[in-house]
Order: structure tokens, then sequence, then C-alpha cells
């Protein structure tokens, strides 16, 4: 058994969801396929997919080899590209991790420019509010917010997420707005609970104002939830008052949707980062990093 074939084969199931299809694309047979990777099994001592009759699902051994497999086949990749063309090509998958927001709002609209100058590349964007585990999923890069709290990890700064207080123009209507930090105590606060803060909100008095003390108030209201982007359309509703990235409100600020409440307060950034594992930075993870950097406003 040629062990590169066999795990490139493998790569290509778990990412095309079928033997068959895999097949066709090696102008092969579904019994061919389903012997190399039977043979890949043996060698490794271990079930890879966990088979049923309705899809093919990755055992947690299988999830593992899987993100290991498509580690060893980029940098196969990048060996052979940099040995003929002298330098590393700016090619090949790049699975992309990021919370909803960041990922909708920032970017996705970045990635056509991204592509058009590096068409070689294609581009997995797997979005979720939870920080995921690269190595187990398959992620080349993720961007994270605020202190890491995974040294295994290697990180790049490439900016920071400035964040605001918001409400719609209805709940104002008919709640009023808190004039101070002090007073959002007393109104509906929709936390987002995968931040480490959650429902403890820290504000700075902005400059040329009396102090500049940092002040945390407690809050707290009738619904929480770990999607940025359901706290989002709770805001829309006439809900509650949120502290969310100013991005993710952007365009409603602009539209009247919403808007910024206790102007006169700063609420501290959080730094972005783009994170990825130990294992060395491969040119297309690098050109992608560098590119987002450059798009990233000084003040975003």
């Amino acid at each position: 058994m040629n062990k590169l074939e066999a795990m490139s084969a493998f790569v290509r199931v778990v990412e095309r969801g079928s033997f068959s299809s895999v097949a066709r694309e090696l102008q092969s047979s579904q019994p061919n396929i389903s012997k190399l990777i039977r043979a890949l099994e043996l060698a490794l001592g271990g079930r890879l997919f966990a088979r049923s009759t309705r899809r093919l699902a990755l055992t947690d051994e299988g999830q593992r080899y899987y993100a290991e497999c498509r580690q060893i086949l980029a940098a196969v990749d990048a060996a052979e590209h940099s040995f003929k063309s002298g330098q590393e090509e700016i090619a090949g998958p790049l699975c992309i991790g990021a919370s909803v927001s960041f990922g909708r709002t920032w970017l996705a609209p970045r990635l056509r420019a991204f592509l058009e100058q590096h068409r070689g590349i294609r581009i997995h964007l797997q979005l979720s509010d939870k920080n995921e585990d690269l190595l187990g999923e398959g992620i080349d890069v993720a961007f994270r917010f605020g202190a890491l709290h995974d040294s295994s990890l290697v990180a790049r700064r490439v900016g920071d997420m400035p964040r605001a207080v918001f409400a719609s123009p209805a709940y104002v209507a008919q709640h009023g707005a808190p004039r101070t930090p002090a007073e959002l105590t007393a109104h509906n606060c929709l936390v987002f609970t995968l931040l480490p803060t959650r429902n403890a909100w820290t504000f700075a008095q902005a400059r040329g104002k009396r102090d500049n003390e940092s002040t945390t108030v407690s809050v707290s209201g009738s619904a929480t939830s770990n999607s940025s982007e359901a706290i989002r359309e709770m805001v829309l509703a006439g809900m509650g008052i949120s502290l969310s990235p100013a991005w993710q409100f952007a365009d409603d600020l602009a539209q009247g949707r919403v808007v910024q409440l206790l102007p006169d307060y700063v609420v501290p950034a959080l730094a972005i980062r783009a994170v990825f594992s130990g294992h060395r930075q491969s040119a297309r993870v690098a050109a992608f990093v560098d590119y987002i950097i450059a798009s990233m406003p000084a003040t975003a």
C-alpha cells in the first residue's frame, strides 16, 4: 500500500462524503477505494469511519487522523511546488475558522478580492461562536478575540475589535436610555454567554471627561445566548440592550434600526488574533493573514 496515496484517498472521502464520488474523481472503482481505506485502517490498527446506512461519520480517532493527514499532504504539496519553482506556491485548500459575526461582516465580503489575487486557493469558511479545536476540525487558521487561553497555539495580532452598547429605537422609546453605566442595572440587558466577562460590562469615560477610571457593572436580563447573531436579532426586535462588536451593528446603525447608547463611555476593545497550531505556517495561511491585517482599519 502506498501510504500517501491512501491518506489522499481518505481525505478525499471525508471531504466528498462518499466512496463513489472519490472513485469517479480518481477514475477508479468504489471497491478499490474501499479496499484502500480498509488497508489504511489495518495498518493503523483502528477504524477511521463509523459506517452507517445513512452517512459516513468519522470516529474520534479518524477525526484526528484526518486533521493530521491534511497537514501532511499540504506539506508534501508545498515541498513539491517549492522544488519546482524555487519558492512555496500560494495555492491549495485553506480552512478558515471565525465567529459568525466576524465571518459574516468582515471575512466573507473580503474573500473575493483575496481569491482574485491567489486563484490557486480554495477556501472553506467555517463559522461558529465557539472556539473550535483547530487540529480536530482541520482548521488552518482561526480568528480569536481577547486573551488566549491555549498556549499551544501560535498567534498574530491583526487588529482590535471595538465594542459599543446598542438598543433599538423602539426599546429606547418605551424604556428610556441609560445615561451612565450604573443605570444599566435597571434595564433588560441581553448577555452573550461565550465571552469570559459575560454579564460584567466594563466602561471607561471618554477623553475630555472628568476622569478615565473604569467601572464594571453587573447586568442581567430576560434572555442570554451563545450566538452573537441571535443577540443581534433580539436587539432588533426591541427586547433589550446589548454590548456587541461595533461592526455587527454597523449597517443597522446607519439605517436607523439601532442606536448607540452611552456614547460618552468607552468600552475596552478586544484584541483580534489569527491563530494556528504549532505546525509550520503555510504560505497560503501567511498570505491570508497578511491580507486581513492590511485590510483592517486601525480603529476596527
